[in-house]
């Protein structure tokens, strides 16, 4: 009896957090050293780099971490732990990069290994689950992003890191990144923001009207089963034309390549969450208040306006959410076009072999729609808690 109690008192996430951080230890290198960008890496073990003080005091915070992850209940002391841990494991790679770039070289390059990033991914998810066990109050979450974020930045900014090859490639590309940056945004807001603009009438019209509705969803269902690619390259085709034949269309900027087709693809991609969420939002709203509303005279824009819309905006704000960071997602696809954003950086990567740059366009897009989701999750659950 005793020893199935003590089974159960171990944290199963933390069984699993912990055993794959350790065959990432025992079999994934930390560093991988090359002599330039496209050159086979020497990869080096974090047991092999014990030599130097910051990596054996990191391998013991980890086992600490990892005796937290498995027997420790108390969530504020796991959280500290664990960000402990995050804020050495970044300071380690920073430091043995730098001991590892032979003196005087500009071309060498230090990239993390497997092993740095299933730790940032375990130790991450260590610290995301002691949040929710907190149960942090929506702007609380919100607030520990930007905590976090700004520890990130002091770190990038301090230098410790610019040893690694992928502070290299921004260091080479800094302009272009910043521009970049901002085109992704762009695309992505943007197009969110139009297919908003779209879509509430269209999800509102195909909840009053149950025969279209079907019709009009089964129709932006299809759409969703189009490859990305596909469909930029199916719009390259009339954008094209009309850019052509239609002098004004190209002065504004209409292209068969470029921003046009990318915008459009995605704002088409967008319709079907908010549509439907729209519909599902208004569905679920209790019909006896409007019947009370409608026998106090409202007419039906003010029962829209005033109590269908206000009710079901956490359930249309959830499909914005989907939106947003689908968008996110697919923006990088649209570099293929011409479209811009991180997406440029992967894939010049990739014909490069430069997995570095990669890196570059990865990363930042992967943060920036962890961020988007967090952030508006937070505005959701703050609606709805002022509703109950």
């Amino acid at each position: 009896m005793e020893d199935a109690l003590a089974v159960r008192r171990v944290d199963r996430l933390g069984v699993v957090l912990v055993a794959g951080g350790a065959l990432a230890m025992a079999w994934m290198p930390f560093i991988i050293v090359k002599a330039n960008r496209i050159a086979a890496g020497k990869p080096q073990l974090l047991t092999q780099l014990l030599a130097q003080p910051s990596a054996l005091c990191l391998l013991v915070l980890l086992a600490a971490a990892a005796l937290a992850a498995l027997f420790l209940h108390n969530q504020v002391i796991r959280l500290g732990i664990a960000t402990l841990s995050i804020a050495l494991l970044i300071v380690t790679l920073g430091l043995v990069s730098t001991a590892a770039t032979p003196t005087g070289s500009t071309v060498a390059r230090i990239t993390p290994g497997g092993c740095f990033w299933v730790l940032l991914a375990v130790v991450g998810l260590m610290i995301s689950d002691a949040l929710v066990k907190l149960r942090l109050t929506p702007w609380l979450r919100v607030a520990a992003l930007a905590i976090y974020a700004a520890l990130l930045a002091v770190v990038l900014r301090s230098g410790l890191l610019d040893n690694l090859s992928i502070m290299k490639e921004y260091a080479n590309n800094a302009d272009k990144f910043w521009h970049e940056a901002l085109n992704h945004v762009f695309l992505s807001l943007g197009s969110v923001a139009i297919a908003i603009v779209l879509a509430l009438p269209l999800g509102i019209f195909c909840y009053w009207q149950p025969r279209i509705r079907a019709v009009v969803l089964r129709a932006l269902s299809l759409v969703q089963t189009i490859p990305s690619l596909a469909l930029f390259g199916i719009l390259m085709l009339p954008l094209g034309y009309i850019a052509a034949n239609v002098p004004f269309a190209a002065a504004i900027g209409i292209k068969g390549i470029g921003v046009a087709p990318a915008l459009v693809a995605l704002v088409i991609y967008s319709l079907l969450p908010i549509v439907a969420n729209t519909v599902v939002g208004l569905a679920g709203v209790d019909p006896s208040v409007r019947d009370s509303a409608a026998g106090m005279g409202l007419t039906r824009r003010q029962i829209l306006t005033g109590i269908d819309m206000p009710l079901a905006f956490p359930v249309i704000l959830t499909g914005i959410r989907i939106v947003l960071v689908q968008a996110i997602g697919l923006v990088t696809v649209a570099a293929l076009i011409g479209g811009g954003g991180f997406g440029l950086f992967i894939f010049q990567g990739i014909g490069q072999t430069a997995n570095d740059l990669v890196l570059l366009g990865a990363v930042p897009t992967v943060f920036l729609a962890f961020s988007s989701a967090v952030i508006l999750d937070a505005v959701i659950d703050s609606i709805r808690g002022q509703r109950a």
